[in-house]
């Protein structure tokens, strides 16, 4: 990999049209490759790739080019791309009778079936042909599925002003560009910087104002509309790996950013971030990340993963490449993340999503915060069912049980029920109710539940379906009334049952 100067964006019109037509896209390396050599890049495997490639079309060019990291013949590169100009840019190198490229260009398909280019250092392609390996300070990667994850649990709404936090090769600045008037990117490194200038240009985006600095420090006291960011949240003995590590120590870097959002956010604004948390001894995890939340914004905090501090440790080691140093330096290092860890108490590290908004009920004090762990696949991009939530924690903050039971609901699309019990068994021992869409949740509920969820149509308030269930039941209806709306407040929590505004009711 190397660290030198990068390519002019000026002529990348002219670039984007030669990759274009040559099929360099997303759904053209799908063609060219196959599944199987297209999976085995996202597994840093190259040789079916290049077997794939060997035909000498302006696309194996390419793909040998920017994406494998091979020279290639003049002769080829001067039919796939307007050489001239590329090398007067800095895109390619001539160096005798070949070409080499000086920057990894990824195609990525956007989630309009945009055709977008990711532009990073060479050999940092995450899941590409130089997968993670062992990166000099100040490289800036390409796309992940940790930028994947972001971008697709974003709310994505037409606004006025986005922030790109730690901007890095530019992906989530390109996403938001999509549907913000302004897009902001900043980034500590100054490279990143200019890569992310290099996708934006390279995708025929809008250019972005960039800045450079840590965390809010360069943006002043403007506010925005959207936040997003994929910050350096590893929680490492030090600040070796600009990409990775934050520079401040344990989780402070992002509760720092958490904290640091509110104020930042309009009203009605979201902000999205990918973190991870310590599990310390004797402190509920969720405890000190509803303490991170700040005034005026509502939270929803998503734990996917948990790992104890040997397999923390050894996934970072590995991923700068310091399994493959001398031994003993390799377990000097891993003794230091150990050490680290029992300084403060770690006893696993946490993973997962953060997503505020800044909410008038929020800052009158009654904020919806839910925190939790959901370790389970869900349906991407996310963005809508996160918006839905906030919606819906809006709803059931301003109803107490008896406006509940006035309510109109309506069963969520594709949920499904499933009754569980022994062969032949006259009742099931317990119902499922299962969504297949958003988060893709699971739940169990009595015979109550789920006879009030199958009829909930929109038709009837949730008191009259009740009362009907009672006689059905032979319960008495006001306690059946008393004890319900718990179960249905948790089953529009969920998503599981939708509200009906009052005008369609």
């Amino acid at each position: 990999m190397s660290t030198t100067s990068l390519p002019v964006p000026d002529r990348s019109p002219r670039l984007r049209e030669a990759l274009l037509a040559a099929a360099f896209t997303a759904d053209g390396l799908l063609d060219l490759l196959g599944a199987p050599a297209y999976a085995a890049l996202a597994r840093s495997e190259t040789v079916p790739a290049l077997r794939a490639t060997r035909g000498g079309s302006p696309l194996d060019t390419l793909v040998r080019l920017f994406l494998l990291q091979r020279s290639v013949p003049y002769e080829r590169a001067r039919a796939a791309l307007p050489l001239a100009e590329c090398a007067e840019d800095g895109w390619v190198v001539h160096e005798g009778d070949e070409v080499r490229a000086t920057v990894d260009v990824r195609p990525y398909g956007g989630p309009e079936g945009q055709d977008w280019y990711i532009v990073s250092d060479l050999g940092c392609a995450v899941g590409g042909a130089g997968g993670i390996g062992s990166h000099e300070e100040g490289v800036v990667l390409g796309v992940g599925g940790a930028s994947t994850t972001l971008a697709g649990i974003t709310v994505r709404r037409p606004v006025a002003s986005a922030l790109d936090i730690g901007t890095g090769s530019g992906i989530q600045a390109l996403h938001a560009a999509q549907h913000a008037t302004r897009v902001t990117a900043t980034d500590l490194n100054p490279r990143a910087l200019d890569f992310t200038r290099l996708t934006l240009a390279l995708s025929g985006a809008a250019p972005a104002e960039l800045r450079q600095g840590s965390l809010y420090e360069p943006v002043g006291s403007a506010t925005y509309d959207l936040i997003v960011s994929n910050p350096p949240f590893v929680i490492s003995p030090g600040a070796r790996l600009t990409y990775r590590d934050g520079g401040m120590g344990g989780d402070d870097l992002c509760r720092t950013l958490v904290q640091q959002t509110g104020e930042r956010l309009n009203e009605g604004g979201y902000a999205h971030f990918l973190a991870n948390w310590q599990h310390v001894e004797g402190e509920e995890w969720q405890h000190r990340l509803g303490s991170w939340v700040p005034h005026g914004c509502d939270a929803w905090i998503v734990q996917r993963e948990v790992q104890d501090v040997t397999q923390y440790a050894e996934l970072w080691l590995r991923d700068s490449g310091d399994h493959r140093t001398d031994p003993a330096e390799y377990a000097a290092r891993y003794d230091a993340w150990l050490d680290e860890f029992e300084a403060r108490r770690t006893k696993g590290v946490g993973f997962g999503w953060i997503t505020l908004r800044k909410s008038a009920a929020a800052a009158a004090g009654r904020p919806s915060v839910v925190i939790e762990e959901w370790p389970h696949a869900v349906e991407q991009p996310l963005g809508p069912a996160v918006e839905a939530h906030f919606a819906r924690q809006d709803y059931l903050r301003e109803q107490d049980d008896a406006a509940l039971l006035t309510g109109h609901f309506t069963l969520a699309a594709e949920v499904v029920q499933e009754q569980v019990g022994l062969p032949g068994a006259e009742d099931p021992e317990h119902v499922v109710l299962r969504q297949n869409r958003g988060m893709r949740r699971a739940t169990k509920v009595d015979a109550v539940g789920a006879g009030f969820a199958g009829v909930c149509d929109g038709t009837l308030p949730a008191g009259r379906i009740l009362d009907a269930i009672a006689q059905l039941m032979n319960e008495d209806p006001v306690l059946l009334r008393d004890r319900t709306p718990q179960a249905i407040r948790l089953l529009v929590e969920e998503g599981f049952l939708e509200p009906v505004p009052a005008m369609e009711g």
